[in-house]
Order: structure tokens, then sequence, then C-alpha cells
């Protein structure tokens, strides 16, 4: 298969290393889903409290993605990616440590910045420099599918892990893989150093210019209203998936199995969706990534829950999983230019995790209020249609030169 233009030695360098720090952070993080049972029935704590916690990850994942975002535009992604592979170890080995103050601490606060340095907008940012714009969007949907492999490869061993050495084991095995993966960070700096700078017009603007710019634009906004919506979907049914499933009475095995059949073909689907973008105006692509979203819930829902119908669920939600980061990402470099692509794809992501946050939560706690998921199921699929709405108007024309 022939290599394509984009792919040049300094990309290829900053996609080995920086989307491998991305998928132990994004995998260990997926794994909350297999632990949240496990560990609240270890240290006997309602649902809801593990919940919390994970719930407060996601916010503060959003919440410091902007920083770490524009830290990575300023200073280089490799220095963030590596403090960011420090704080995310540390806060799992705080969560191994137990207590209810530890784990809120550990998971919710420190492993939080640990993944907003080393996930999408620290890593993405690079590569959007370093790609022409006729490929850009392609490249990033390249690098988010390289990125996700994590999640996939992480939860069989997730599972392994729970049932060899408990939940508290796999924690401190998942923290220092999270140390083990630092060391990337140098070759990261490699490839940092080959890419050029952007062009000295769109240099001069400073980032509350940028910021500024950016909020302004109608566009923007419904960006990120529909990424509040992505974050509450996937979160929700990351991490509450396999007790659903329970519920249903199917095996311990199929939650697992389900995670990792969405792991695999999020991989395929965020690729695809990022080729996908490159041919068709990206804010149609979103639409029709929600709309699927919602339609494939409901069917889920409503229909017979047998080994089939999970594994065409998982695999239909997959592809519409991360699927939104390559046209989202893409659609903001393309209107705004690269320069900060950083910090605005973080102030975008903090709506998401604002959704992530409720969707943990609010699950835990309607489950444990009703002991039932139906409502958060309809909610997701009702919010499913609002995103595929909301991106129809968004005006897409570019506001910077095409190299800039």
């Amino acid at each position: 298969m022939q290599r394509p233009s984009w792919l040049t030695p300094a990309v290829f360098t900053i996609f080995a290393a920086g989307t491998s720090m991305m998928s132990v952070s994004m995998g260990s993080r997926q794994a909350q889903g297999l632990l949240i049972g496990p560990l609240s029935l270890d240290r006997d704590w309602p649902l809801a409290t593990f919940s919390l916690a994970v719930a407060l990850h996601n916010l503060m994942w959003g919440a410091f993605q902007p920083f770490t975002g524009a830290a990575a535009d300023r200073f280089g992604a490799a220095r963030v990616a590596a403090l960011g592979a420090f704080a995310f170890g540390l806060g799992m080995v705080l969560t191994a440590l137990g207590g209810v103050g530890l784990t809120t601490v550990g998971l919710g606060i420190i492993s939080g910045f640990g993944l907003a340095a080393t996930s999408f907008s620290v890593v993405l940012g690079p590569v959007g420099r370093a790609v022409p714009p006729a490929h850009r969007t392609a490249a990033l949907g390249a690098g988010s599918a390289l990125g996700s492999l994590g999640m996939m490869a992480l939860i069989p061993v997730a599972q392994w892990l729970i049932a060899d050495l408990g939940a508290v084991g796999a924690i401190w095995v998942l923290a220092s893989l999270s140390f083990l993966s630092i060391p990337l960070a140098l070759i990261l700096h490699r490839g940092e150093q080959a890419v050029p700078r952007p062009a000295a017009a769109a240099a001069s603007q400073t980032a509350r210019e940028a910021l500024r710019e950016a909020w302004g634009h109608p566009g923007f906004r419904l960006l990120t209203i529909g990424f509040f919506v992505c974050g509450f979907q996937v979160t929700f049914i990351g991490v509450h998936l396999p007790g659903y499933l329970a519920l249903c009475g199917m095996s311990k095995g199929a939650g697992a199995t389900a995670l990792l059949v969405i792991g695999l073909f999020n991989v395929i689907g965020t690729y695809g969706m990022g080729r996908l973008a490159q041919v068709y105006r990206p804010k149609y692509v979103l639409s029709a990534i929600y709309l699927g979203r919602a339609v494939v819930t409901l069917a889920f829902v409503l229909g017979p829950k047998t080994e089939a119908t999970l594994l065409a669920f998982a695999a239909s939600i997959g592809l519409l999983w991360l699927s939104t980061v390559p046209p989202t990402s893409g659609l903001i470099a393309h209107v705004f230019g690269p320069r900060h692509m950083g910090m605005l794809f973080g102030v975008v992501f903090f709506s998401h995790q604002i959704g992530s946050f409720l969707g943990s939560w609010l699950g835990g706690a309607i489950y444990d209020a009703t002991l039932s998921y139906d409502v958060m199921w309809m909610g997701t699929a009702a919010l499913g249609v609002l995103a595929a709405l909301v991106h129809l108007p968004i005006r897409d024309a570019s506001l910077r030169t095409q190299g800039a």
C-alpha cells in the first residue's frame, strides 16, 4: 500500500510517540467501566460514590484541556504529555491506596489533569500544523484512530487483571503503564522539532485574540453544544453498559466483550470519518454521526438482549464512538487556522467533559433512585437527535488563508 503523501517522517514520529501515550491514558480511562462494579463491591461503596469520582475525572479532563492545549501550542506537546503521563500514574496510585477522599482526588482531579495533558488536543495539535490543509482532516482521523487503539487493547488486559489481581491490583498495573510511557515524550519532541512553525501572520494572533474570535463565531458555539452531547453519550455507555448488561441477565464477560468490540470498531470509524470529512463538509458528517447514535441506541434498548444484538450494537456504536473528533477538530482548524488549534479544541472539549460528568454521575444516581437505566437511555437518544440538528446551520467558511 502506498504511503500517504502527508505521512512525513515528522508526522510518523508524532503519531508513534504521541498516540502511544494517548493510548495508555485513554485505555486506562475506558477500563473504568469494568472497575466501577468490582471496586465498589470491594470497598462496600454505593455505585454513585465511584460514579462521582469518575464523573469528576471527566469534568477535570475537560476543565484542564484548554490550558494543556494552549501550553502544548506554546511550549510543545512533548513537555505537556510527559507531565500528564506522570500525573495520570500518580492519580491512579492514590486511587489504589484506598478511601473515598484519596480516590476522589487521585482519580477525579490528578488523573483528570493527566488525561487532559496526554489526549487529543495535545497530541493532535502538532499533527494539524504539520499536515497540508488538503489532507488535514484525514490525518487527524488517522491520529485519533491510532490513539484509540489503547482503548481496545487495554480492555481485555484490564478484564484479565481484575479477575487475576482484583480491582486494586489492576489499578496498580495501569498506574505503572502510565509511568512507563513517560520516555516516549522524548520521541515526540524529536517529531515536533521537525515540524515547521506556522506563518508569521497566523503566529501574531495571541491566544486571547484567538479565543475571542472563536467564541464570537456562532458555529464554534454550536460545536460546543454538539460535543456536550458526545461526552454525555459515550461516557454513560462506557461506564454503565456493563452494569446494564448484568441487569439484563447477560454474562459477566458480556460488558468487557462489548467494550472491546466498541474499541475495535471505534478505530475503524474514527479513521473512516476522518477520510469522509475530507470529502464532504464536516458539519454534515457530524450531523449524520449523532443521528446514527440516536437510531442505534433506540434499536438496542427497545430490542431483545442477545449476544447477537449486543455485538451489533457494540459494532454500530463503536463506528460512531470517537468518530466525532476528526471532523470537529478539522472544522476548527479549517475555520480558525491550526495555530491555536490545541487551545480551541480544548475549549470545545470542555463542553464534552461537562456532558461526560453528567453522563457518568447521573447514570449512577438515577439507577440508585429508580433501579433502572431506562431514563438515561431515552435521554441519550433524544440528545443525539438534538446534536444532529444543531450542526446543520454552522457557517464553515475559513477565516484564514489555507496555509496559515
